[in-house]
């Protein structure tokens, strides 16, 4: 771009990330909108208000051949946002682009698995970290931020805060997860952090930022490959089978629904789908499950 699109660029990006902020967007949702806007004006080297229908008809038929249906669907979300938004203008973007719909179920781990798991890695802090997210459905961010004034050790209760849609919730803590965070605390005793970022036991009492985010990702990889899973898992894969196994132990939809932070009903539906289900008390239910996991606890 010459100096004069490069202003214009600047501009029209100032007001896409201004407009995502009073809209309420979460941050992920902010980075992932201003990187499609970013990527369409480098395709194209030039400001995106002044490209036409056909240019972005060609722009996703490259993007369609070289990225994930879920990457293409992200950039028609931010281009239409940039369209409505800051250009104040109607984007037809089923004439452009449309995703086909996909429906696939997603693997989960037997408590077998899950016990090769955890025994098998090194570390206390990811031992723990993958507890966590497991007995209690967390997400990857909700395990990572959580702080030492979440955890209500007398009702055994997770307050988890600001989770997906700006909302908190308070979820039940197995037994066997208190005690192991209150174990894994002890070994660097950070005054707010339960996951605090740094190597040392110093370094993590210091912390002010929890783990980062892609390098527990990378080592949870690393991990499923060392124990031998060949499963396609990821660290969300943990929700599922939190989800699935209180499923088939007989939890009900409605309580699942609420310990998760599923919106939709159907959301949790999909449960059904990979276990069993009936009717009965979650609180036992979920501590009954945890107590069948062996763990042999790292330094």
């Amino acid at each position: 771009m010459n100096k004069a699109q490069q202003k214009r660029f600047d501009s029209l990006y100032r007001k896409h990330l201004s407009a995502l902020k009073r809209q309420g967007k979460a941050d992920s949702t902010i980075q992932l909108y201003s990187h499609a806007i970013r990527r369409v004006s480098e395709y194209f080297d030039c400001p995106p208000d002044i490209l036409t229908v056909e240019q972005l008809e060609g722009y996703f038929e490259s993007l369609v051949s070289t990225h994930s249906w879920s990457t293409v669907k992200v950039d028609r979300n931010g281009l239409q946002f940039f369209y409505r938004h800051v250009l104040k203008r109607d984007w037809q973007w089923a004439d452009i682009v449309k995703p086909p719909q996909e429906k696939h179920l997603p693997d989960v781990l037997t408590l077998k698995e899950l016990e090769r798991l955890i025994n098998g890695t090194r570390e206390r802090r990811y031992q723990t970290f993958i507890l966590t997210c497991f007995s209690m459905g967390l997400r990857l961010g909700e395990t990572l931020n959580i702080r030492v004034a979440d955890i209500d050790s007398e009702r055994n209760l997770l307050h988890v805060r600001q989770a997906k849609g700006k909302k908190d919730r308070f979820v039940f803590m197995p037994k066997m997860t208190l005690e192991a965070l209150r174990a894994y605390w002890a070994t660097h005793r950070n005054p707010k952090l339960l996951f605090p970022h740094g190597r040392s036991a110093e370094e993590r009492r210091k912390a002010r930022d929890p783990m980062d985010r892609g390098g527990t990702q990378k080592s949870f990889k690393a991990i499923v490959t060392d124990v031998g899973i060949r499963k396609d898992i990821s660290i969300h894969t943990l929700r599922h089978c939190y989800g699935t196994l209180l499923t088939d132990a007989g939890v009900s939809l409605r309580s699942i629904q609420e310990q998760m932070g599923h919106e939709c009903p159907k959301t949790t539906a999909l449960y059904t789908q990979l276990s069993t289900y009936s009717q009965t008390d979650t609180d036992r239910r979920i501590n009954g499950l945890l107590t069948k996991l062996r763990v042999n606890w790292g330094q």
